[in-house]
């Protein structure tokens, strides 16, 4: 399987990640990436920075470290709503936004309500990636989440970090089985993440494809063969 990007990662804006915003870039330049993203954690996570951090990435030339750059945020889904932790003036700056459902920011709820609050998200203009969706802590109606992406051309993410046998999200590669079998059925595309949270870890999908390969996933459906067809996602 080609894959030449990774866009959800974290630096120590977030708080609980440990590398630098250069140093991130130059990882993903040295592992050969041609798309390179960076995906802080909005104000609501503790630890994390303030509205000003994303408000002034605007000061970030995209096209001066030799690697396409995109920069964004990774949202927290704050209620069974689907509202978020940022405001639309923010957003709307932003190269793309990651809406996730985080133990710290909302508690688990029922099938119906977790399934509502990333409907929600889904249906927010600015979000382009929903953050491990199959995360067994908030369990989802798969079809109707996977339905909704693909009406809104918003991607369902594979996230490396979530198929550690000893993670923080283990269980979830038996939710991406059901995620997967509804997205072949909706015609959904899903877009592999590291998550990193340090240096060495970008680009690093081998759990993901891994999960992608057992479950005969068609590689049409999977961005991260070039960056195009992850451009073709964003609002601007």
């Amino acid at each position: 399987m080609i894959d030449v990007l990774d866009v959800h990662t974290h630096t120590i804006a977030s708080g609980h990640a440990y590398n630098t915003m250069n140093e991130m870039i130059a990882a993903a330049k040295s592992k050969g990436l041609k798309l390179y993203g960076i995906a802080d954690h909005a104000p609501s996570m503790p630890g994390s920075c303030h509205n000003f951090h994303f408000m002034n990435l605007h000061a970030v030339h995209r096209d001066a470290y030799g690697i396409d750059l995109v920069l964004g945020v990774e949202l927290n889904i704050l209620d069974y709503s689907g509202s978020t932790d940022l405001p639309g003036h923010i957003l709307e700056e932003l190269d793309f936004a990651v809406a996730s459902l985080h133990n710290p920011c909302i508690k688990p709820g029922t099938v119906e309500q977790n399934t509502s609050a990333i409907v929600g998200a889904i249906r927010n203009p600015n979000v382009v990636i929903i953050g491990h969706p199959d995360n067994p802590r908030y369990p989802v109606d798969f079809d109707t989440i996977a339905n909704e992406a693909a009406q809104h051309n918003v991607l369902l993410e594979i996230n490396n970090q979530s198929y550690r046998e000893d993670g923080y999200r283990a269980g979830s590669r038996a939710n991406a089985k059901l995620m997967l079998e509804a997205c072949k059925k909706y015609g959904t595309h899903v877009i592999m993440s590291s998550d990193a949270h340090v240096d060495t870890d970008v680009g690093n999908h081998l759990r993901s494809m891994t999960v992608l390969e057992e479950n005969n996933f068609p590689e049409e459906l999977v961005v991260n063969s070039d960056p195009q067809k992850f451009y073709v996602h964003l609002k601007f």
